[in-house]
């Protein structure tokens, strides 16, 4: 019989952060990238910003808040739009970047220091791994990234790193952490390629070697366990509850709805994929614009958007049938769509690659780890 998990009821009216896309033009041409304007340079007004700031003041007062800049390529919108962006903003939010790193130089070294930016820069491992990462002419990335790593590096700033995995095969987590310690980053996330946005490669990989990447991750890290690795230490939290019996605890009592804030104001809420694209059921996602409607106030009638009902039964189903569900509390909302077309599907490849087997290599790294050890 599966567990009844209480927690992931219903969408949240309250979120931890927003995500602000400055700008939706991106200076590289990823193979695998997802957004469907990145070639457009379509910037956010500070108007939206006005109204976005005034929206999560009340959040912001009552704890640790984060307004993430994404894009695109956020530094792409340039230093003075993104200050002029920023300013709207109190005291009580921290700001983050998620940012190719190739337009980072000495100037906007001084910008993150003066505004506290927390930074994180988008890098797949040594040269080899990144050949996905290209410029407009198809033309490697790697040398502007590691230029601009070196610049944060000179400033004394520190950094997060995300990893997209194409190919986790046998000897890739190991080569990969290895690689990362050296980089000097503080926190490494890891992504298995995802089938989403305007990126259709499939991402389906033998269970067994997605499970072996994930172990061999695990036990790179506990030789050496310097970074702050995202999904193993979220992993062996859960590990833990499940063993003290308190599991049940660990997943918030509702999703947070993760607002995304378009450049023109439409917001798009659970996942930021989705923004820009249109359904024929549903037509776009968006669940109204700040330049018209409160911030608070689409997030307080978010269970009334359509697409979002259908998401939630998804979530039930997941709830009922799914044995991991305390583990990731229901497949994402743009996984299941852009794999299956709508949201009230259970198992994604995503949640199979980067939930279920993230899991499972975790526990098998613990098994063969104490089978040696007796």
């Amino acid at each position: 019989m599966a567990v009844a998990w209480s927690g992931m009821r219903g969408v949240s009216a309250e979120p931890g952060y927003v995500v602000m896309q400055p700008t939706t033009l991106c200076n590289l041409a990823c193979d695998y990238c997802y957004l469907p304007f990145r070639r457009e340079n379509r910037k956010m007004p500070v108007a939206v910003a006005e109204a976005v700031a005034a929206g999560v003041a009340g959040f912001a007062r009552t704890g640790r808040f984060s307004v993430v800049w994404h894009g695109g390529e956020p530094l792409a919108a340039g230093r003075d739009h993104l200050a002029a962006l920023f300013a709207p903003f109190g005291a009580g939010v921290e700001h983050h970047v998620q940012t190719n790193a190739t337009l980072i130089d000495d100037d906007w070294c001084e910008f993150f220091t003066e505004h506290d930016v927390r930074v994180s820069v988008s890098v797949d491992g040594p040269r080899r791994r990144n050949g996905d990462r290209v410029d407009r002419g198809g033309k490697p990335a790697y040398d502007l990234i590691i230029r601009g790593i070196d610049r944060l590096r000179a400033h004394g700033i520190p950094f997060s790193t995300l990893c997209v995995v194409g190919d986790p095969g046998p000897g890739v987590a190991t080569e990969l952490y290895e690689y990362f310690l050296g980089l000097g980053c503080e926190v490494l996330g890891i992504n298995v390629e995802e089938l989403e946005g305007v990126n259709t490669r499939l991402n389906r990989h033998d269970p067994a070697a997605v499970s072996a990447f994930w172990a061999e991750l695990v036990g790179a890290w506990r030789r050496d366990p310097r970074i702050h690795l995202r999904e193993v230490e979220w992993s062996l939290r859960y590990a833990a509850a499940v063993l003290d019996g308190s599991a049940d605890e660990l997943l918030p009592r509702r999703h947070d709805p993760i607002p995304t804030i378009a450049h023109d104001g439409s917001v798009v809420l659970l996942s930021p994929e989705l923004a820009g694209f249109h359904d024929p059921r549903y037509g776009d996602f968006t669940s109204g614009n700040v330049l018209t409607t409160p911030l608070p106030e689409i997030l307080a009638g978010a269970t009334g958007t359509p697409w979002i009902q259908e998401f939630l039964r998804g979530v039930e189903a997941c709830r009922g049938a799914c044995p991991y569900f305390g583990f990731c509390g229901g497949a994402h909302a743009a996984n299941r769509y852009f794999e299956h077309g709508r949201f009230d599907v259970t198992e994604t490849d995503h949640c199979r690659n980067s939930k279920i087997r993230l899991l499972e290599g975790v526990l098998d790294h613990a098994r063969d780890h104490e089978a040696t050890a007796v």
